[in-house]
């Protein structure tokens, strides 16, 4: 199908931030049409399991029984709205981030951003009392960690940066940051806790990824020569192609160069008769193959 075709030329030949938006567009579509078969097989009230296994939990004896989801967590979203936010705003400033820095850091930051969140949520369930009676029962999902991160590191990297804003017009990154990290982390603090404990996680990271980056330290590096070991054992070898050529002997070797010659010697008599434009253009490539010798 062309739309298929399109999807995987823009995937492969796309940029990293069209990559990520991707790679999160496809696990929302594949656990939706899961929950499509758990309906269809009336197991639906099974579904949530399924789900789970990919969100973060706040309890760490879970966490210890599924240490992948403190990476799946950042790529799954249930709620439509929840992914189109996070994709809009991963978009708006993550086209930003590549015009200061890097792929690589872009995704990175992402990376780390939403470790720091997922370790924040983590903590802050374990450590405080407010959380004890819900802390087996709470998971985080979701990119806003991660995104929150570049949104936060690419403001305060250049924070007069100006976006055009609907009915609003021009306004500087950083004031565009500030505000949705306070609405979406710290106002309505008694709603979604968890969730927004992970976006000051991430979004701490993002700001001291630039401030370390400022001082000459790339806080991203580590991850990003992991992430370059893990594709390189996935990557296609080139196939050698090994041949055993015979070595001439000195009689065969001078065999060899005596016909050589008589062929550039028949050549240069064929361009003093008619001409260079006379020559063939296997002609042309021998005479020029022995001018190199």
């Amino acid at each position: 199908m062309a739309i298929i075709d399109e999807i995987k030329t823009s995937f492969k030949f796309g940029s990293t931030l069209t990559r990520l938006i991707y790679i999160n567009l496809a696990v929302f579509v594949i656990v939706n049409l899961v929950e499509v078969f758990y309906f269809l097989l009336n197991r639906h009230a099974n579904y949530p399991d399924f789900l789970l296994l990919f969100a973060v939990p706040a309890d760490l004896g879970q966490l210890a029984t599924r240490p992948w989801s403190i990476i799946s967590y950042m790529f799954l979203h249930k709620n439509f709205l929840h992914i189109l936010f996070n994709l809009l705003w991963l978009y708006w400033f993550g086209r930003v981030f590549l015009e200061y820095l890097d792929s690589r850091k872009l995704v990175g930051v992402y990376l780390l951003g939403g470790l720091s969140g997922a370790i924040l949520y983590i903590a802050a369930f374990n450590l405080f009392p407010v959380f004890s009676h819900e802390l087996g029962l709470s998971y985080a999902l979701g990119a806003s960690a991660a995104v929150m991160a570049i949104v936060i590191a690419i403001a305060v990297y250049v924070p007069n940066y100006i976006m055009h804003l609907l009915f609003i017009g021009r306004v500087k990154i950083i004031y565009i940051a500030i505000i949705g990290f306070l609405i979406t982390s710290v106002f309505d603090f008694s709603i979604n806790t968890g969730g927004k404990i992970a976006h000051i996680g991430g979004g701490l990271f993002g700001y001291l990824y630039i401030l370390r980056y400022k001082q000459g330290k790339d806080m991203t590096r580590g991850i990003n020569r992991l992430l370059e070991g893990l594709f390189s054992l996935f990557r296609p070898r080139p196939k050698i192609r090994v041949t055993h050529r015979k070595t001439d002997t000195d009689m065969d070797y001078n065999l060899r160069k005596a016909d050589e010659q008589k062929e550039v010697d028949r050549i240069l008599d064929k361009i003093a008769k008619s001409g260079y434009s006379s020559l063939s253009a296997q002609e042309k490539e021998i005479l020029f193959r022995q001018s190199k010798k």
